[in-house]
């Protein structure tokens, strides 16, 4: 195959992650910038957010995934996460698993994301390849105006989304009910438990999560791991 032919814009941050020099070893054309949106563009509408096993999981307890994947929808037909690494980290990282396979519940369900997991950097570039050779591709810039992040109500339904267990359909019926995300967390757990379908167990597990220490991050030397 002539790689030649073929074209990949890449984040900038993402040199560090040895993917673009892989990709440019084969002679694939790539292309760096610094990317609004998404790490990988790999056709008009075609997007990868790469996420290594410890910034998945930082990015759940953060709420950035969540944010993310809004941005990734907003702005691409096909958006894609890649989790590159070895999932048995996981257990290392923090004490409750089911925080990471809730989160990529919601991507997969909530977001409609596609989540494709790549053992390391050498399998995610092979992917990206694959990709990117792909005969459907559209024609067309890959580089367009990214829409800017300024919808309050997509913003508010990121914040509430990072809760476990929580929704764009539960989050939705809370700003309905209470019309600010910091009401929702004020709420009482009866209050919360009102919501349509959203049910008394559901509302203590919330609440217990909110008024929790964070303790789920085990202290643990630091790995070489891609970034």
């Amino acid at each position: 195959m002539n790689f030649e032919s073929l074209k990949i814009i890449i984040d900038d941050r993402e040199q560090k992650s040895g993917i673009p020099k892989l990709l440019q070893s084969i002679g694939l054309n790539i292309e760096m910038k610094t990317l609004p949106v998404g790490d990988y563009i790999v056709a008009p509408e075609t997007v990868v957010e790469r996420k290594n096993i410890r910034d998945l999981l930082a990015s759940i307890f953060d709420g950035r995934l969540y944010e993310q994947c809004s941005r990734l929808k907003e702005n691409f037909e096909n958006p894609i996460v890649l989790m590159e690494g070895n999932v048995d980290e996981i257990d290392e990282i923090t004490e409750n698993p089911l925080i990471f396979y809730g989160a990529i519940s919601s991507v997969l369900i909530d977001f409609k994301i596609p989540i494709i997991p790549t053992p390391n950097a050498e399998h995610s570039a092979k992917l990206l390849v694959s990709m990117c050779s792909r005969k459907d591709n559209q024609k067309g810039p890959f580089l367009k105006k990214i829409k800017k992040s300024n919808n309050i109500e997509n913003q508010q339904l990121s914040i509430l989304c990072s809760i476990p267990g929580v929704g764009e359909k539960f989050a939705k019926r809370m700003l309905e009910e209470f019309g600010t995300p910091l009401k929702v967390f004020s709420a009482s757990a009866s209050e919360l438990a009102k919501i349509d379908g959203f049910g008394e167990a559901r509302a203590k597990k919330m609440k217990s999560i909110l008024k929790s220490k964070n303790k789920s991050l085990k202290k643990s030397k630091p790995k070489t791991l891609h970034d």
